[in-house]
Parts: structure tokens; sequence; C-alpha cells
């Protein structure tokens, strides 16, 4: 391809070619949208010298925001994202990228499957809307039917602007104790096919045949409002399997689906929480601290998941104007909390609440967006220089105990860090609006870059929505281990594959299949072996799968094959969020629509 006539700017490896733009994106902000340095003062609240010695900067003031733009108006549902066709045109780091071809009319969807959206990162339907002519109640699991969604659905610094908090951003969070870990009384979602029964008339374990695994259990989902509620996080641990759904969280026996402790209540719905657990078996849940629009995601709660003791609690303070508590995202690093807020975090011990240190501002104009955390590591996604030639995104590591910054690594203007697959090894996905295009990177230990994936494929795990932070850790449906990354390709209703990619070079080392006429998705590496999840069909249960990875053979053995008896049940966890444990699978869903007429289940299990 020939190099385009004009200088690569600024920052970063690498220059992506200029490309003439095949379709027109949705409107609306993307990260990076100009914004202006926040107010002085107030806890958390960001400072114009740097606290991150060493952190490479770009000079420049960020531009005052435009007006707020309208929100992206919604599509047909969640899709695939149309992936670039031949690769060859360098990347944010300087090496090939994928590249989008020329797109043709969109395909119908046919039923429950949604459109396509028209670029890679294109938005479909909210959470919670028809798939495709099928009811969010009937839609598919969903580990494959969102794409690794970017960072064009984030409305700028401008949202933040009348949302300053009641305190004046200057009251700190205080850690408390909160009650005794008694709960209140609410009553028990029924249990059945293998728990302690309950007035669900369903057997779903009713003409099993042989050598199909058992529903071990189920459960109905609580009442939500008829706008849908969502119900984020899933936890297993050795004994128990913890859900949240809209202002509960409850927790069940992970093999018998019996009421292990609560549920807990909370006073308004939950709006955050920890995707992963502390060392010790601790997340975090925040809630919003009232019921109007207004409302922000402030209120802080700490819950054992082996006891369902509520340990410490507190709320978050608004950092500045332009960085407030409206959204949070909630991040764990081993014993750290990392609470991040639109342009700043601030980090806690987790078992006790108190506060460790805050990241702010740092360089020239560098603002902390998101962060994603791993055993011993913690990821920072920051800003840089908006409005500027010189705008950029830096990912930086910190040791997440103390703080202390361990590498700073630049990212190419035009490109911006939507996801994080995998902390370590560190894999990041990244967007870049203007040329409708992708790209995977990788990581050394240190921050170096280590490889792009070179493979000329249409890769859908299955993301959650960004709409106010970026979400680094909301991707399912995609594995990694020490040296190859493992992605499904984007088969819409037919059997799709699964690619082992290698970390050194980018380049594809083996594909498996999927064993049945629908689309799996990796689950975890365990035991030297990918273990995938093969969705159910309309007259079929889904099935586990484990996939060698080494050896020249690649060829699935399933490990349970989940009864037909189920499958229509099986088959209505909207945006659902899968884990193997202990040789049991469990789904739950992620959003719920409210229907009364629905009969939502909130989770479920099956096993031998």
């Amino acid at each position: 391809m020939t190099q385009p006539p004009n200088q690569p700017p600024q920052g970063g490896f690498g220059a992506p070619q200029d490309q003439p733009p095949q379709h027109q994106p949705p409107q609306g902000g993307g990260f990076g949208a100009p914004q202006p340095p926040p107010a002085q003062g107030g806890f958390g609240a960001p400072q114009s010298t740097p606290n991150t010695p060493g952190a490479p900067g770009a000079p420049g003031v960020p531009a005052t925001p435009p007006p707020p733009a309208a929100p992206p108006q919604p599509q047909p549902g969640y899709g695939y994202p149309q992936q670039p066709g031949p690769y060859g045109a360098p990347g944010p780091y300087g090496y090939p990228q994928q590249q989008p071809g020329p797109y043709g009319a969109a395909p119908q969807p046919g039923y429950g499957y949604a459109q396509q959206p028209p670029y890679p990162g294109a938005p479909g339907t909210a959470p919670g809307a028809p798939l495709g002519g099928k009811s969010a109640s009937k839609a598919k699991p969903a580990l494959m039917i969102g794409a690794a969604v970017a960072a064009l659905l984030v409305i700028g610094g401008t949202v933040y602007a009348v949302t300053g908090g009641d305190d004046g951003g200057k009251k700190k969070p205080v850690a408390q104790q909160s009650g005794d870990g008694k709960h209140s009384g609410s009553p028990s979602p029924t249990t059945s096919g293998g728990g302690s029964g309950g007035d669900d008339p369903e057997n779903l374990n009713e003409g099993r045949q042989a050598g199909e695994a058992k529903v071990l259990w189920y459960k109905p989902a609580p009442d939500a409002p008829g706008s849908g509620a969502d119900a984020p996080g899933m936890w297993i641990t050795g004994k128990t399997a913890v859900k949240a759904a809209y202002k509960q969280v409850f927790a069940y026996g992970a093999a018998d689906g019996e009421t292990a402790w609560g549920p807990i209540d909370f006073p308004q719905k939950i709006c955050a929480s920890t995707s992963r657990q502390s060392a010790d078996g601790k997340i975090v849940v925040a809630y919003k601290n009232g019921s109007n629009d207004r409302a922000k995601c402030n209120q802080l709660q700490q819950i054992d998941l082996e006891t369902g003791e509520k340990g410490w609690s507190g709320q978050v303070a608004d950092g500045g104007l332009f960085d407030s508590a409206l959204n949070v995202e909630l991040t764990v690093s081993d014993r750290t909390l990392m609470v991040g807020r639109s342009q700043s975090g601030t980090a806690y011990d987790i078992d006790t609440g108190k506060k460790l240190y805050d990241k702010r501002k740092y360089g020239a104009a560098c603002f902390p967006t998101a962060y994603a955390g791993g055993t011993g590591r913690l990821i920072q996604v920051a800003s840089c220089a908006a409005g500027t030639d010189n705008e950029h995104d830096e990912i930086q590591e910190f040791d997440p105990v103390t703080g202390k910054l361990r590498w700073t690594q630049p990212v190419k203007k035009g490109w911006r860090v939507a996801r994080t697959y995998s902390v370590d090894p560190l894999v990041v996905y990244l967007t870049n609006q203007d040329k409708k295009a992708w790209n995977i990177s990788t990581f050394t230990k240190d921050g170096k870059f280590r490889s792009e994936v070179k493979v000329n494929e249409k890769f859908a795990p299955q993301c959650g929505w960004a709409i106010l932070e970026r979400d680094l850790q909301g991707c399912q449906g995609v594995a990694v281990d020490a040296n190859t990354l493992y992605l499904p390709t984007g088969a819409l209703s037919s059997a799709n594959e699964i690619v082992a990619i290698s970390l050194a070079d980018g380049k594809e080392k083996w594909r498996a299949k999927s064993p049945a006429d629908e689309p799996m998705a990796p689950i975890k590496v365990e035991g030297g072996k990918l273990i995938a999840y093969v969705q159910p069909s309309y007259d079929a249960g889904g099935q586990v799968v484990s996939i060698p990875i080494t050896g020249s053979s690649h060829k699935s053995t399933r490990l349970l094959q989940h009864p037909q008896s189920a499958a229509g049940i099986e088959d209505t966890f909207y945006d659902g969020a899968v884990d193997w444990v202990d040789g049991r699978f469990y789904i739950s869903a992620g959003r719920l629509s409210g229907r009364d007429d629905a009969k939502e289940k909130l989770m479920m299990a099956f096993g031998n």
C-alpha cells in the first residue's frame, strides 16, 4: 500500500496510513473528546502538577468541550462488528494491523440474530432491547453476540458539567463498619432441578437422555422495573455462587443451589461491581445515592463472598467539576480496590477501606480514564492532550499497593485503548474511529510492545457496553495464557471456530471448529486445555468442551452435554455471564428485561 504524503503524527509507535472513510461513524463523542481541566480543590481533585514522576505528557491545554452530542441511535441489536479485510497498514505500534475492506449492504438479520453494525465498534441496541425479532428474554446467551465494542459510545466530559456533588467535592469517602452481617428477610429465589424445591413447577431434568448432564439448580430472577435492570457480576468460590441483580446480591451453594446467605438488599439499584474478587474473597458493589436521573453511582459496600458479611462502606467524592462520580469503575488487583471516576482514581485497601493513594492528572493534561487489574498488576489508561495536535492515549502500570509507576507506553494519535483482553500478559484491543479500524496489541512484562494480531479474521468476543466509561475488563468469550490468545470467530448463526494466536508474533497457531451448528467461545485455560462453551440451539442443550492447546490435533472433547429438556431455559439468559469451576458450568443473566410475563431466570448450574 502506498504511503500517505503527510507526515505521521507525533507520539507512540508507528502511524496508521490514511484511508478513505468507508462509512460515516455514528453521531456522538468518542474517547479523546476535548475536556476542560478540572477545578482545583476537593477530595480527589486532579492537580496541575504530576504525581506520577517519569510519565511523559504532551504540551497543550484541553480545549473547551463542544455542546453534548446527541446519543447514538439504537441499531437493530447487539451484533458482530463487520471486521476488517486484508491487513497490511501500520497500526498504533508500527506493525501491520487489520484494516476494513469495502462494505456492502449489511446482511438482514435472521430470527434471533442481530444485524451487523456498519464498522468495528459501532453500537447496537442498548441492553434490554429485542434482538432481531427475538425478545430480550429469549435472546442467545450471547457469548459472542456483542462485539469488542470500542470507546465510540462514550460521551465527552461535558456530561459531567452539571453533576456536581451535594458535598461540593470536599467530603472524603469514609470507611466504616456497616451492620453485623445480618440481612433483610427478602424471600429466596425458587430453586429447582436438584435444589430445595419451591413453587416453580418446572422440572428441567425431566426426559433427560443418557449421556446428558444434569441441571444442578436454577433460580428465577427478582422483580425488576419495566424498563429493565442490570444484573452485574458473577462470582464463584469453592462454596458459593454469588450474583448481583437490580437492588440485591444473592448467594447460593455452588453445588446444590441452597441459599448460602442473604440476600443483601440495597436502598437503590446496583450500578457497578468488581468483576474480580480479591485475593481473600471480597467484592465491592456500588449503588446509586438516589432514584432520579441525576443520582450518582457513589455508594460503596464491601461484601465477603463466603459469609455474606457486610464490611466497610463509603461514599466516593467527586474529583472536580469534570471529574464526577456519576458513574464509577471498580477494579481489583489482589487486595487493592481502585475506584475510577471520569478523570481520576482512588485506591483503597479492599479489606479495611483505608485509602492508599490517588491517581490524578499528570504531565501536560493527561487524565486517567480507565483501569484493569490482575494478580500483582494494575493497568491505567489515560487520555492526554485532548483537543491538541498531540492528543493520544497512554497505558501505564502501577504497583497496586503503593501506586508507584512502573512504566508508561504512549499510543499513536487517533487510536484509543478500548479493552484489555488480558492483564497478565497484557493484551489490549484498540480502535481508530477515523479509519474504522481495530487493532489487538500485546506487551511484555515491562510494557514494551511485543506483537500485533496478524490474522485476517472476523472475531467476536462478548463485550459489555461502555457508555460513560471504558470498562477495560468488560469482555468475555476470550482467553489468554502465557503464550497464546484465543478468540472466537464471528459466525452469526452456525458453527464458528476458535483461533489460537501466538503472542510472540501475532500469527495463527491453530484453530478448532465448533462441534455443533452453534457458535462456541473460550472460557478459560485449565489443566493444559482450553475450556469453551457451545451455545444451545432450539432442539439441543449447550455444551462445555475442552480443546488440547498443544500437539497436532485440536479436536474438542465434550465435558458436559446439557439436557435438551432445559435448552429453552438455557437459551433465555440475556447478555449472560458464564464460568467453569470444579467441573460445573454456571450461566447467569447480565440484564433483566423486567417483563412480568417473561419468567426470567437469574442463574443456572449444570454438572454430572
